[in-house]
C-alpha cells in the first residue's frame, strides 16, 4: 500500500545533471529591515521547495534579487490603483 501523501508531482521535481534534488524558491512570505548598528538591510522570508531542509528561510533581499528576481517582481505591490 503507498501513501498519496508521499507522491510528488512530476512538474515540481528539479534535479541536476548528478541527479541531485534542487531546491528552488516558491514564493516571498514577507519583507523586513534587519537594524545592524550603521546601515539596514532589507530580507525576505523565502518559501522553499525543501524535501530535506528547512520550508522557510529568511535572505538578503538583494543578493535572493540576483538570483530570482522573477519572485521579487511577482510580488511587488501594484502601482495602479483600481477605482
Amino acid at each position: 500500500m503507498s501513501d498519496e501523501s508521499l507522491v510528488i508531482p512530476l512538474e515540481e521535481l528539479r534535479v541536476d545533471d548528478k541527479l541531485h534534488f534542487v531546491e528552488e524558491p516558491i514564493a516571498v512570505m514577507d519583507r523586513e529591515i534587519k537594524q545592524l548598528k550603521r546601515s539596514c538591510i532589507p530580507i525576505i522570508k523565502v518559501r522553499w521547495n525543501s524535501k530535506r531542509g528547512p520550508e522557510f528561510t529568511w535572505e538578503r533581499e538583494d543578493q535572493f534579487k540576483q538570483k530570482y528576481p522573477h519572485l521579487l517582481t511577482k510580488t511587488a505591490p501594484s502601482s495602479s490603483v483600481a477605482s
